[in-house]
């Protein structure tokens, strides 16, 4: 498979991905402002712009939820924001087309048009779970109708690390707001995660079994944990990099530290020092796309002729 084509699957995944999650955080943010009248907005809404990676305006403006909404929601041309992330996943499909089934193709031109329209001026919530809509068929068509190949293995790869990443910025909402924040309990429900939670736990509620099953389930596909595993999974069937010395592939190395991190120390000390667990993950998935994008989609490669040996 060309670089050019991998690297183009591996960002359908972050970027649906990253469009569903921020959907996401920003309903739990949203629902948080309207329900609560004493929470003070400006503060709140610089701490997800933190969390987010964005900058907040330093000159003493006032953020409220317009800002935040036009900055991380509608903005087209910042591919961090959802409807930024929506184009930038159907321009990645249009340079793999010869790749990607028709179904798939046509999921993302439609979403990417779609968000152009009227859902565009819907409210908060509806174009929210609009958004976890679309990021859902996308899913179920790359699970169902692509073999499981190349084509595959690089696009669950970039969703299971921009995963990985997106629910610890989740969960670093809720420890930097503290009882200020949106609660465990509604984290659980905007990952989609709170019956499997009340099943696995038997209806047994608390806030360190709630972190925990973000954090540390191995069977719930938005936990942490699972995430980086799967991720390790298919860089493993992509090309095994394994020697007699250990692991050489730089990504697993560096995602498969975090994930050991996570699932051997104790519960109670992980949400002791939460914020910089969580900035851990996010560093780690950091370099290991850094990683991937060297080995797999090196930029600036010079071209050499190896001539014909005599």
């Amino acid at each position: 498979m060309l670089s050019r084509i991998a690297e183009s699957l591996f960002w359908i995944g972050r970027y649906v991905e990253r469009a569903d999650d921020t959907a996401r955080i920003l309903d739990v943010h949203v629902q948080l402002l309207s329900e609560d009248p004493w929470a003070e907005e400006d503060l709140a809404c610089r701490s997800l712009l933190a969390v987010m990676d964005h900058p907040a305006p330093a000159d003493g403006t006032l953020v409220d939820r317009g800002h935040v909404l036009r900055l991380l929601a509608h903005d087209q041309l910042n591919p961090s924001s959802i409807a930024g992330s929506l184009v930038a996943a159907r321009e990645n499909a249009r340079r793999a087309r010869e790749i990607v089934s028709t179904e798939l193709w046509e999921c993302l031109n439609t979403t990417r048009n779609q968000a152009f329209g009227v859902i565009r001026t819907a409210p908060s919530h509806e174009y929210f779970s609009w958004v976890r809509e679309r990021a859902a068929i996308v899913a179920g068509l790359m699970d169902s109708a692509t073999s499981r190949d190349e084509t595959w293995h690089f696009m669950i790869l970039g969703r299971s690390i921009e995963r990985a990443d997106m629910t610890a910025r989740l969960v670093t909402t809720q420890a930097r707001l503290g009882p200020a924040g949106p609660g465990w309990t509604t984290l659980l429900r905007s990952c989609g995660a709170h019956e499997s939670y009340l099943r696995a736990h038997r209806g047994l509620a608390s806030d360190e079994r709630a972190a925990g099953f973000l954090l540390l389930d191995r069977l719930f596909p938005r936990s942490i944990a699972h995430a980086l595993d799967v991720a390790e999974q298919c860089l493993r069937d992509l090309g095994p990099l394994e020697g007699r010395h250990g692991v050489a592939d730089e990504a697993r190395r560096e995602l498969g530290m975090v994930r050991t991190r996570l699932e051997y120390a104790r519960l109670a000390d992980l949400l002791s020092s939460l914020p910089d667990t969580m900035e851990q993950v996010q560093l780690a998935c950091s370099r290991a796309s850094d990683a991937v994008r060297a080995r797999y989609f090196p930029t600036g490669a010079v071209t050499t002729w190896v001539g014909e040996a005599l």
